[in-house]
């Protein structure tokens, strides 16, 4: 009997910046459900010394980072036994990032992950971003430094890979427009009266996704899909005003795009995580996933609705910051991460949270955001900005 030559499996080498978290432990199960196609190179988390130890172990990383520099004594006791080389603090994480690798998987959330997702990027490899914040704080810094290495982006975020599948045959020219789907968080059919009086617990229970608590309180305001609206403008070169969003509860429809001829393509798939990663990690092959598949027949319906910008200001907030450009998308961000912060510790109310944001914008106009320098410092003067305002709300 003949036997048939099989072809030889590539290793793909991986780094995860962010492996802590919900994005990055999830990649990390698809790593382990298939050891022979994948070698980490390194492992990146905040604080979580216990987690980051047990995944090093996991998938035998060459190396663990954690990027509290006083964690790094836990850490390599923890991992005394292993062969696994443990660094700690901010220098560290972009060192790791720095390192060789044909993937990295960009989880750091917020202003936090620039330095270590633009170290990554300047390697000129292959960047899975699922840190939203990385093109829209710093969207031409990053931009530029993916065409000078000869990068290639690759979106996580599910409404922006569906787009990314949809536009697979290439044909970005005869793109009308692209449209991404909110579910429309736990608050879709609320009042403005019963959102004022939310709890963090209510807008942390979303209706469909499984998320951290950060990106679960951008779902209820609906800032995530601002956020991601402004993403989706530089990721796909496109204008605002060819950027439409639309409420979908049944998570099943992640995002269209239109073409010129009335043809619209569309990428449908369960409410898993996993699915996009999955295509990042394999790209530009499939693997599997163990998530569930679709059964259109038992949902029966899809529903969809324009989104609500009266009880959702948000949107239109990120639209003209967009329009606005410059640091202007820069300073949205970080005065929404200190606003979800402090209302997740109840210094101040759900409504309040887009309205410190507005406040921010307000007060500090249009200025240019053209190099990471340029980036930090107004993340870190929109941040002082933003505590000030939550802190006169909660006196």
């Amino acid at each position: 009997m003949k036997t048939v030559p099989t072809e030889p499996v590539t290793i793909k080498t991986i780094t995860i910046l962010g492996s802590t978290g919900s994005v990055g432990t999830q990649t990390v199960d698809l790593l382990a459900a298939a050891p022979e196609r994948f070698r980490v190179r390194a492992l990146v988390g905040g604080r979580n010394v216990a987690r980051l130890a047990e995944q090093a172990r996991l998938l035998t990383a060459e190396r663990a980072v954690i990027a509290d520099p006083t964690l790094g004594p836990a850490l390599r006791q923890a991992l005394a036994d292993t062969d696994c080389v443990v660094t700690a603090g901010a220098e560290a994480v972009v060192e790791a990032a720095s390192l060789p690798a044909d993937w990295t998987m960009a989880a750091i959330t917020g202003a936090a992950g620039l330095p270590a997702t633009l170290a990554a990027i300047r390697r000129g490899a292959f960047v899975a971003l699922a840190n939203k914040e990385a093109l829209v704080c710093a969207g031409e810094v990053m931009l530029r430094a993916v065409r000078d290495a000869g990068a290639t982006l690759l979106p996580v975020d599910s409404e922006h890979n569906a787009i990314f599948q949809s536009l697979a045959d290439g044909n970005h020219g005869a793109v009308d427009k692209i449209v991404l789907t909110a579910s429309g968080g736990p608050f879709r059919t609320a009042t403005v009266e019963e959102m004022a009086k939310a709890t963090p617990e209510a807008a942390l229970r979303h209706p469909v996704w499984s998320m951290g608590a950060k990106i679960s309180i951008d779902s209820a305001t609906l800032m995530n899909k601002g956020l991601e609206l402004i993403e989706a403008a530089r990721l796909f070169s496109l204008p605002e005003e060819r950027i439409g969003v639309l409420v979908h509860r049944q998570s099943v429809i992640h995002g269209l795009v239109y073409y010129q001829d009335g043809s619209v393509l569309a990428q449908l798939g369960s409410p898993d995580m996993r699915i996009p990663i999955a295509h990042t990690l394999a790209w530009p092959e499939r693997m599997a996933t163990g998530s569930p598949r679709l059964d259109l027949a038992a949902l029966a319906r899809l529903d969809f609705e324009e989104p609500d910008e009266v009880r959702f200001p948000a949107l239109r907030l990120a639209r003209d910051a967009l329009r606005a450009g410059g640091g202007v998308p820069t300073i949205l961000s970080a005065a929404n991460e200190v606003a979800v912060e402090a209302f997740l510790q109840r210094r101040i109310g759900f409504l309040d949270i887009v309205d410190t944001v507005s406040r921010v914008l307000d007060e500090m106009g249009t200025p240019p955001a053209d190099s990471l320098e340029e980036v930090v410092a107004l993340d870190t003067a929109a941040r002082a900005a933003a505590q000030q305002f939550a802190a006169a709300r909660a006196a």
